[in-house]
């Protein structure tokens, strides 16, 4: 198996670096990647990781995963990349610099129409997408990331799409693929935004969104904790979710040392949700920390003035639990958290909603 210039054989690791774009000043955009090619058959699951670059303990957990791989026990193989960005890893920042907009919403997508010529954003996109789909096809995917300061770790979940793609029946039959990898990864697992605002936020067109409604591939969004600083414990848990995939997918038998699963706060199934959003500028005060549950109705946080007198008291609409919370200052519609709320709406859905 070869991808870029890494080459493993059968029974072999490598490392190398797959080209993605050249340079104006001379030189090549290079995004490293691992090889780890099994003894025997098997399926072939892609890590990747770090496609915003201050996300660093997704690029650690990548990392550790590789120092892990042992090819003569594998069946099957996998391909590790710890980073997407390069370029954003060695600035510490979240974008490339190519554009100063989110790489990953750059991914393949036959329904969204572009009448320009690609950016270069695009078209490394387009290239990883080449390499996981074309290349070396992946069987499934997990992407690591990190949510938000203090966020407690999840797996996304993607809404699966239907229409020109794939009819419905087709649709549900990938759902239930990515269902049993969700529930393998041993991490609480938070549905992704309601289908409007999944497309609307192009999110079909992040690493797992398109690998999951372009390519057909079961792929996962593996949250872990906080960005800019490695996070040694949610490095642990995110190196255990994917040897629990791979265990699950019959690449490797699961490690008897690895961190232990965390469960759901709430036992309803649950979809991501940025609010309450404030109805004044001033201090958020937050009552809840992340991991908190809360019910319909519950006021969960306040907005203050600088002297702490009270603005105003922000109620949660539906039962769920915290996720994350937002900054200090805020302005008016900005949202005091990162929510997990009931998700009552359906995981397969048409493109057109």
């Amino acid at each position: 198996m070869q991808i870029g210039t890494a080459d493993a054989d059968s029974g072999e690791l490598d490392h190398g670096f797959l080209p993605v774009t050249d340079l104006p000043t001379g030189g090549t955009e290079r995004i490293p990647v691992t090889v780890a090619n099994g003894r025997e058959d098997g399926p072939t699951v892609w890590v990747t990781a770090a496609i915003h670059g201050d996300e660093v303990t997704a690029f650690a957990a990548a990392r550790d995963l590789t120092a892990r791989l042992d090819p003569t026990e594998l069946s099957g193989a996998v391909v590790v990349v710890p980073t997407l960005n390069p370029a954003g890893v060695r600035r510490g920042v979240r974008t490339s610099y190519y554009h100063d907009d989110d790489p990953n919403r750059y991914y393949p997508d036959a329904g969204s129409e572009n009448y320009r010529p690609p950016r270069v954003q695009e078209l490394v996109d387009e290239r990883v997408f080449e390499a996981f789909t074309e290349t070396a096809p992946a069987d499934a995917l997990l992407d690591l990331h990190t949510a938000g300061v203090g966020s407690v770790p999840f797996a996304i979940r993607d809404r699966v799409l239907y229409g020109d793609r794939r009819d419905e029946s087709a649709a549900r039959a990938l759902a239930d693929e990515l269902d049993s990898l969700a529930n393998a990864v041993g991490l609480p697992v938070v549905n992704e935004y309601a289908a409007e605002e999944y497309t609307g936020e192009s999110l079909q067109r992040s690493t797992a969104g398109a690998a999951l409604n372009e390519a057909g591939i079961p792929a996962l969004t593996l949250e872990l904790g906080s960005p800019d600083v490695v996070d040694d414990d949610m490095t642990a848990l995110g190196v255990a979710a994917c040897f629990r995939a791979l265990d699950a997918l019959g690449v490797t038998a699961r490690s008897d040392d690895l961190a232990a699963p965390v469960e759901s706060p709430v036992d309803f199934p649950v979809k991501r949700r940025v609010g309450p959003h404030a109805d004044t500028a001033g201090l958020a005060a937050h009552h809840l920390r992340a991991g908190d549950s809360f019910e319909a109705d519950d006021a969960i946080a306040a907005v203050t003035d600088p002297h702490g007198r009270e603005q105003g008291t922000l109620t949660a609409d539906s039962d769920g639990y915290v996720l994350g919370r937002r900054g200090l200052a805020v302005y008016e519609n900005d949202p005091l958290y990162s929510l997990a709320v009931r998700d009552d709406g359906d995981l397969v859905v048409p493109r057109d909603e």
